[in-house]
């Protein structure tokens, strides 16, 4: 791609994300989310593939209908109320609609279909942009609006996500959708612990990009799509082979890795609040996620691929890509625990 067209585009999507956390009315928010859908529809779509054709198609369709919800919503609300400003959503319908449409937004249980399939059919790096910086710009909003919302229906919408998510990645060979359940299932620990503590949500929310971060550019480094091919990432590169299994540890939550701290503070949050049944849940919709966390680090570092293995395999081949986006990411994966008091403080 032209860099000229990459920056316009780069910059629509930090245009559009900026525009939504800076807006207090409906229709501001609302044009930063196009934007942001119409910067990266030509980012998806830019290696001419059917594949990557037909994602930035259902993409477009599931955002599009999203859009169209929110401008419903909110005309809704404004028709009853006379209210333009995001704060004062006090119509239980269009807060209901409101919700039903960013949970579209960021792939959330049950609206969660397309997500897999899109980030299937895209590189790598699109992908990463689609699972952290795309999600951005719809929690401003549903952190601004969580006070609003019926509680039960973020509770289901949260333990929905986390099964979904846990139960959905098992079954899978392909790593791109295996982090696309990933991504559904840590969006249920977000929107679970949301009405009680935002802030909880925010450190979530830190975390969860650092590590799918780590993990995308791990996979961009060694070139890997399957889990078959991963089994032959030891011979490239060693080092980055350890350390990507710690990467998916922290991403299932074990100690003492930093996925660990959130998971943490929302259960402590949520059996405050009363719900241990709603916490013990939650936790063990965790062990299906870290099942296949394990299994992907099983294939990694405790097998040797077979030699009918289609892929040519690179014997430590000097690499030209920049790894010190992902030195700083998987550092931050792995070593963020010690915080934890730091980030209890701020968020208490």
């Amino acid at each position: 791609m032209n860099p000229y067209v990459l920056m316009i585009l780069l910059s629509s999507l930090g245009l559009g994300t900026t525009l939504t956390f800076a807006s207090s009315h409906w229709l501001l928010a609302w044009m930063g989310l196009e934007i942001n859908t119409l910067a990266i529809t030509p980012l998806m779509a830019q290696h001419h593939h059917p594949r990557a054709v037909e994602a930035t198609t259902k993409y477009f369709l599931t955002q599009a209908t999203a859009a169209a919800m929110i401008l419903f919503a909110s005309t809704t609300n404004a028709w009853m109320t006379g209210e333009w400003n995001i704060n004062d959503l006090s119509n239980p319908i269009a807060s209901t609609m409101f919700m039903t449409a960013l949970a579209l937004k960021i792939g959330l249980a049950p609206m969660h279909f397309w997500m897999p399939e899109v980030l299937q059919g895209l590189d790598l790096p699109t992908g990463l942009i689609l699972s952290t910086w795309q999600k951005l710009a719809p929690f401003a909003l549903i952190v601004q609006t969580a006070q609003s919302i019926d509680p039960s229906l973020l509770t289901l919408l949260g333990v929905m996500s986390t099964l979904i998510g846990g139960w959905g990645g098992l079954n899978q060979t392909q790593l791109r959708k295996i982090l696309a359940y990933s991504s559904i299932a840590h969006m249920g620990w977000m929107i679970i612990v949301i009405q009680y503590a935002p802030q909880l949500t925010l450190v979530a929310l830190g975390t969860y990009i650092i590590m799918t971060s780590a993990a995308f550019l791990t996979l961009k480094t060694s070139l890997t799509t399957k889990i078959n091919t991963l089994a032959t990432t030891w011979s490239k590169n060693p080092i980055l082979t350890s350390t990507t299994a710690l990467v998916l540890l922290s991403l299932g939550g074990l100690p003492p890795l930093t996925g660990f701290m959130p998971k943490w503070l929302i259960l402590q949050e949520l059996t405050k609040q009363g719900l241990p049944i709603i916490a013990t849940t939650m936790a063990l919709t965790a062990l299906i996620s870290l099942y296949f966390y394990l299994r992907l680090c099983y294939a990694m570092t405790l097998t040797i691929s077979p030699n009918t293995i289609n892929s040519t395999t690179p014997w430590r081949t000097q690499t030209t890509q920049t790894s010190l986006p992902l030195t700083l990411f998987t550092i931050a994966a792995l070593g963020l625990l010690p915080m934890t008091p730091a980030v209890l403080m701020l968020t208490t």
